[in-house]
């Protein structure tokens, strides 16, 4: 869950040399391949420091803690403790205060809370520096821990979960849920932000233990980046060694086993659409070797926000079905909101996902089918030549899109520091370069041929959605506007799609249940 007070704020300092090292407390990814980039040596630094001309100083403070820290039965205290320290005041100001001192110096503090990363932003100019740095960094080393802030904060969360996702957003309900599904019974399995039970139970006090025992120097990583003054580093390092040394635990989470065969989970909601969100667990971050296969792979089929990806010109562009149909390896959390993904969410494990955007309920079924039969056509056929060189040639440009603002290369420094792959745009280039089709191809049928498919879905006829679905029968889709004959041709086949898929897996869940 990403939280700011306006802005956004980072500390982490590594220095370009630094950057290859793993965060401290954290074992190789699971499932990392021994001989690959992960392997690369460690450096001691665990700062990363970006030293620029700019007159913007960002800042990216990261601890290696996130919601998988979450106790059960509290879920939410990571993310609730990270928003009592960005949103709440320190022992001297208020928040109150703290907001009114913001505001000339035209700045801000946040926090983004993940499984395993939780950082906090923000970005200031030089001339501002030394006022912001004495409010910000007594936020996170000296907290108020106030109950009014832990109340509103707390409150804040509960209304986020039972409004903000449940009643209001289907895009980001079901990509969220799908996860929680993918992932139950593990640490990564509930949303960020926690669940309702789980914050109803959380005290202050859980709070300031938790902030004693995950924010540690062992678990922190400093990163600056811009103009800042000499010395300057010095006196952040010291400030900050005032927290307790706590130690370096290393935290190899358990791959999810799932059941063989395609599980659907129908959420009944009063909509007015019908969204569909379809994954599966793969053994492939960005420390593996077929990461950059598996990247080149999602970009060529579902590119976020791109015209030009193949689903996009299959079921928007060809069809009308909806505003967009995008595939992702890799956690994209606020698709809906943004065009590029935020850093600093990295992961032990990730899942290949596929987001169809709502569609009309009328073609529902058809979508569903439609967005299953490319995806079986991809696994089936693969690349071509074509499609493989066009893909390597914008994905070699597209990183440095990522990385175009100073915070960006600071994040995504970071993230290199978790994956051990030294910097970012060098190894994507590096590696797009020495990538052929076959190696593409191959981790297709290797990471994506899959019997164990999880699929979410919003709509309001539950019911109708779920029998439709086991009856086999097909599913037509409608039309606005005529379409080309070689469409309609295809429509046939899809229209008539088996979805294999037992009545037994096929749940219907009421919303109101959700995050519970």
């Amino acid at each position: 869950m990403k939280r700011t007070l306006s802005i956004t704020l980072t500390i982490c300092l590594i220095t370009i040399a630094a950057m290859p090292t793993l965060a401290q407390r954290k074992s190789p990814p699971r499932g990392t391949k021994r001989g690959t980039t992960t392997a690369k040596g460690a450096a001691s630094s665990a700062d990363v420091l970006l030293p620029s001309r700019s007159p913007l100083i960002s800042f990216r403070i990261l601890f290696m803690t996130g919601s998988a820290d979450d106790p059960h039965g509290k879920e939410g205290l990571a993310n609730l403790t990270a928003a009592l320290l960005a949103q709440g005041g320190s022992r001297r100001m208020s928040y109150e205060q703290i907001t009114e001192a913001f505001y000339p110096l035209a700045t801000s503090f946040g926090a983004q809370v993940d499984k395993e990363m939780t950082v906090f932003t923000g970005t200031t100019h030089v001339d501002n520096l030394q006022k912001y740095y004495a409010i910000i960094s007594q936020m996170l080393l000296d907290p108020g821990f106030r109950e009014d802030d832990f109340t509103r904060l707390k409150t804040d969360a509960t209304n986020f979960l039972k409004v903000g996702l449940r009643q209001s957003n289907d895009e980001e309900l079901g990509k969220e849920y799908l996860y929680n599904v993918i992932y139950a019974g593990h640490p990564y399995g509930h949303e960020n932000v926690g669940t309702i039970s789980g914050l109803d139970s959380i005290t202050l006090a859980d709070v300031r233990d938790f902030y004693q025992k995950h924010y540690t120097r062992a678990n922190l990583v400093l990163g600056l980046a811009g103009n800042y003054p000499a010395g300057f580093v010095n006196k952040v390092k010291a400030d900050f060694a005032k927290l307790p040394a706590g130690t370096q635990t290393p935290n190899n989470f358990f791959t999810p086993k799932l059941d063989a065969g395609t599980r659907i989970d129908i959420i009944q909601r009063d909509t007015r659409s019908t969204a569909i969100s379809i994954g599966f667990p793969i053994n492939v971050t960005r420390a593996d070797k077929d990461w950059p296969a598996l990247a080149l792979v999602a970009s060529y089929f579902g590119e976020h926000r791109s015209s030009n990806s193949y689903l996009y010109q299959r079921l928007r562009e060809s069809r009308g079905l909806n505003y967009g149909d995008y595939a992702y390896v890799e956690y994209f959390p606020r698709g809906m909101y943004q065009f590029e993904p935020d850093p600093n969410l990295a992961r032990q494990q990730q899942i290949f996902q596929i987001w169809i955007r709502p569609v009309e309920p009328a073609n529902g079924m058809f979508a569903l089918r439609a967005a299953l039969y490319e995806f079986d056509k991809l696994v089936r056929d693969g690349l071509t030549e074509e499609a493989f060189e066009a893909t390597r040639d914008y994905l070699s440009k597209h990183s440095n899109i990522l990385t175009a603002t100073q915070d960006a290369q600071l994040g995504y420094a970071l993230d290199s520091r978790y994956y051990r792959v030294g910097n970012f745009n060098d190894y994507v280039r590096d590696q797009l370069a020495k990538l052929t089709l076959a190696d593409v191809n191959r981790a297709i049928r290797e990471h994506l041929a899959t019997n164990h498919l999880r699929i979410v879905v919003i709509t309001k006829d539950a019911q109708g959605f779920r029998a439709a679905l086991l009856s086999s029968k097909p599913s037509p889709v409608t039309y606005v506007s005529p379409k080309p004959q070689a469409i309609l041709d295809e429509d046939k086949i899809i229209e008539a799609y088996k979805i294999d898929v037992q009545p037994a897996n096929v749940h219907i869940v009421p919303v109101e249940q959700v995050f519970q």
